[in-house]
């Protein structure tokens, strides 16, 4: 069975669409862990079946009051600079996405998370948990109130360090339609070290990760804004976690 021409992988599904010229390739020798991770078998198309169509359902009744508000989640105020994290999410022509589910993920302000693999010397924040949730409405906004991530070391490299982000799941109305992103801040200096932003070969398609700071939409004498739209197909997408993976 012949391999990729411009990655080596194995063929792809039948009726999976690349663009090998935006999109980086699976296994991507500066991100270690692709090496692990990326297919080594021809890929499947499942079937659409029953299953994938009513259930579970992922609505309204998924989203709690303070879900969207990551600084209100804990009785006292989180470490941090506040922000507004907002936008729309759209399909390739275009159009509004309505009542998608998305849940947001991130390290606290001086780049930890609450998580049991992370034991990096950065205190953990008490009042700061990570993670959010929220419907888009009916012209396909979000918005979310958070605390402005700090980087953090790894061990991909050489003295590596991750460029501040927020990790972005999509949901359609069952779990199998799922996508995976992460949105970066405009400017950040750790930008040519990240072998997740350089796998990218498309200077576009990489500034289609960062946010838009939007002064207009700060909330006086309490948070700063960022607008980040996401698209989820044709040319101008939004690069996904099967272009770019996640640590």
């Amino acid at each position: 069975m012949s391999t990729d021409p411009r990655t080596g992988a194995v063929p792809l599904a039948p009726g999976y669409q690349r663009d090998h010229e935006v999109h980086p390739p699976l296994d991507y020798p500066g991100y270690k862990s692709t090496a692990l991770r990326h297919p080594k078998r021809p890929l499947q198309l499942l079937p659409h079946m029953l299953t994938e169509i009513t259930g579970p359902v992922l609505g309204e009744d998924r989203v709690g009051e303070t879900d969207n508000d990551l600084t209100r989640q804990h009785e006292d105020e989180p470490q941090g600079q506040r922000i507004i994290v907002h936008g729309r999410v759209r399909d390739g022509d275009g159009h509004p996405v309505p009542n998608t589910l998305i849940e947001i993920w991130q390290a606290n302000a001086g780049g930890r998370y609450r998580h049991t693999g992370d034991n990096w010397p950065c205190p953990l924040d008490p009042n700061f948990s990570g993670v959010g949730r929220t419907l888009t409405d009916d012209q396909g906004r979000y918005r979310f109130v958070t605390i402005r991530p700090g980087a953090y070391p790894w061990n991909n490299h050489d003295n590596a360090w991750r460029p501040a982000h927020i990790h972005f799941s999509l949901f359609g109305r069952a779990f199998t339609q799922r996508l995976v992103t992460q949105m970066y801040f405009p400017g950040d200096p750790l930008f040519f070290q990240d072998p997740m932003w350089n796998s990218i070969p498309d200077e576009k398609a990489r500034q289609r990760l960062v946010a838009r700071f939007d002064y207009a939409n700060t909330a006086p004498e309490w948070a700063l804004a960022f607008e980040w739209d996401i698209v989820l197909r044709g040319h101008g997408s939004t690069v996904f976690e099967s272009e770019v993976d996640d640590d």
